[in-house]
């Protein structure tokens, strides 16, 4: 099982800080712990037909920028018309979402997960629809030093890496041989349990480089400007965007297809449903996307260890965009192609077939 990690600037941090770490330990990796999300598959309806108004639709997701969109439609009641209850439920580890996934009593319809995880939960037998891509990369090399532009600056520098040998560290591992550099000689990467652990490091001085997620960079930004952890940590700047360097070393668009939107359980067998949310997810990217401060204030409400503030800097920031599923075919395939040859846990083995794409009928 997955920890948490708490650390002695917890009072200065606030203890948000440790659900934080959950939750992007969710987002950022997984492939230790889905094998034991399948152990049992879930069903599907097989009618086609629209059903009668639901009683509930239950939307899930990590405390990342994938269900920014989720929150915002409950909030708007988008989906007031084909369901009595719209609920987000957000998960922050692999143990919540195994019982979303799986647990007949307490399912999820759609829940937001990184692309990876998605294919890894197929590949082992869990009855899902991979329906869209909406965050196309969220990484960031942050450091002290505002000088680094390129993973060739960092060369001969100690860079802290969450997650030995999981997404992140394979992205950049593949990036940094693209650049012709060798990631065990040319840099000195110091593995840590988490990002929270990353963060601890950086602000109490103890390291000056390391690779992280959106919202974690805003919040570690407006952490360190801020009185008295000011005092004790000198400024941190966002150094090495890696989806820009995806697209200038890989000769593609600059963008991952690192999270999107599954459909599960009995909506997969109700097309109409995943249509009309489709759209309404769409309209709420774009609200986000317009409107950064009145998306900061709504998702600070639901998860008070965000500010409003740290949101709206990461959604200005944040490369997002609604691409459905079977549009982001060839751009996924690219990916968990790259993922596979270094890592072939971390999509369960093998290639997600075609039946894992949703495509509107």
């Amino acid at each position: 099982m997955m920890r948490c990690f708490t650390f002695d600037l917890r009072a200065t941090l606030g203890a948000g800080w440790r659900v934080l770490c959950c939750a992007l330990l969710a987002t950022a990796s997984f492939a230790v712990s889905t094998a034991a999300l399948a152990s049992a598959p879930a069903s599907a309806s097989a009618s086609a037909s629209t059903p009668a108004k639901l009683p509930k639709l239950t939307l899930s997701g990590p405390f990342a920028a994938v269900s920014f969109p989720l929150i915002h439609m409950v909030d708007s009641g988008a989906l007031k018309e084909v369901a009595e209850t719209v609920e987000f439920i957000p998960w922050k580890d692999p143990d919540q979402l195994r019982v979303l996934a799986l647990d007949a009593k307490q399912p999820a319809d759609f829940v937001a997960m990184p692309s990876n995880v998605a294919a890894n939960l197929y590949n082992r037998g869990v009855s899902l629809k991979l329906i869209n891509i909406s965050t196309w990369g969220v990484l960031w090399l942050v450091s002290r030093d505002k000088n680094l532009k390129t993973l060739a600056d960092f060369q001969g520098k100690e860079v802290l890496m969450p997650f030995r040998a999981d997404m992140p560290d394979i992205v950049f591992q593949t990036l940094a041989a693209k650049a012709g550099l060798d990631p065990k000689k040319n840099f000195q990467l110091r593995y840590v349990g988490t990002p929270l652990d990353a963060m601890q490091l950086l602000i109490a001085r103890r390291a000056d480089h390391a690779l992280l997620a959106e919202p974690a960079v805003s919040m570690a930004l407006r952490k360190t400007k801020s009185f008295p952890v000011s005092l004790i940590a000198p400024d941190l700047y966002r150094s090495v965007d890696l989806q820009q360097e995806w697209g200038r070393l890989l000769q593609r668009e600059a963008r991952i297809p690192q999270a999107g939107i599954v459909a599960m359980g009995k909506v997969l067998g109700n097309p109409a449903l995943i249509e009309r949310f489709q759209k309404a997810y769409a309209a709420s990217l774009n609200w986000c996307e317009a409107k950064p401060n009145e998306c900061g204030a709504l998702v600070a409400k639901r998860i008070d260890l965000l500010t409003p503030e740290a949101v709206a800097d990461s959604v200005r920031i944040d490369n997002t965009a609604f691409v459905r599923a079977a549009d982001a075919e060839a751009e996924l395939d690219y990916f968990f192609k790259l993922l596979h040859a270094r890592q072939p846990g971390l999509i369960g083995g093998k290639l997600p077939d075609a039946g894992f794409y949703y495509r509107k009928h």
